[in-house]
């Protein structure tokens, strides 16, 4: 399969939470999207590994995306590892992404800094024509970064205020996260989590005031942007 728009993250619902609706706008514009997950989740506090996958599955239908799959990393020891990239680099090779979407390369959690890194130096290593993998040598031709969780101004930010409706019941399918039983509110777990969906539609709703809609997503880029038309260009300076 050759996908448009690659997503790579550490756990199931990352993606979800940080592009979720660009990656769902972009399926509506009728690219092939996907998912890969690193890890299956399983070292979460709330839910197994085989609840994520089913409700992985059932958010990726929500943001039609065409492809998911989880490489089978150790969650909590998402590592650069020469393991895990030559896998990672067989994986692009397979899947040959025109563009991939990366977790930004500081973060909080050691899983989400070490899959940007891990995600980059893969899709370099794919490009290898010695690489001692299967498939032909490919590279991805974009690598963007999620910079939802990051304290850093962004490259460009995309509207998904179209999206967002879809882009919250993606978020909220993964219910052993979001929604926890009744059992659980009784013991009086508290966690990261609890307020995460909530300040996630926060910070779409501050990106997408910044260009002036509803809602955004914002990325970053390493390299500069062109651009063709500065007379045409959206969102007003003053």
């Amino acid at each position: 399969m050759n996908l448009d728009l690659l997503a790579i993250a550490a756990h199931p619902d990352d993606v979800e939470l940080t592009c979720g609706g660009t990656l769902l706008k972009m399926a509506q514009r009728g690219y092939k999207t996907g998912i890969l997950d690193l890890t299956a989740g399983e070292m979460g506090t709330r839910g197994t590994s085989e609840t994520r996958a089913k409700e992985a599955a059932r958010a990726a239908k929500l943001l039609s995306v065409k492809w998911r799959a989880t490489l089978g990393v150790p969650d909590s020891d998402v590592q650069p590892s020469r393991q895990h990239k030559l896998r990672l680099a067989a994986m692009i090779r397979q899947l040959r992404p025109r563009t991939v979407i990366l977790p930004y390369w500081e973060a909080r959690h050691p899983d989400h800094y070490h899959a940007s890194t891990l995600g980059y130096e893969a899709c370099f290593l794919a490009g290898l024509k010695q690489l001692p993998i299967e498939g032909e040598a490919y590279r991805p031709s974009k690598i963007l970064y999620s910079s939802s969780y990051a304290h850093v101004r962004p490259t460009f930010v995309v509207d998904i205020t179209a999206q967002y409706a879809r882009r919250r019941r993606a978020i909220l399918a993964f219910a052993s996260q979001f929604r926890p039983g009744k059992t659980e509110k009784k013991s009086k777990v508290h966690l990261a989590i609890d307020k995460l969906e909530m300040e996630m539609n926060q910070l779409a709703q501050h990106y997408g005031q910044m260009i002036g809609v509803n809602y955004g997503e914002p990325f970053l880029q390493k390299e500069l942007m062109k651009v063709e038309d500065v007379v045409n260009m959206e969102v007003r300076s003053i």
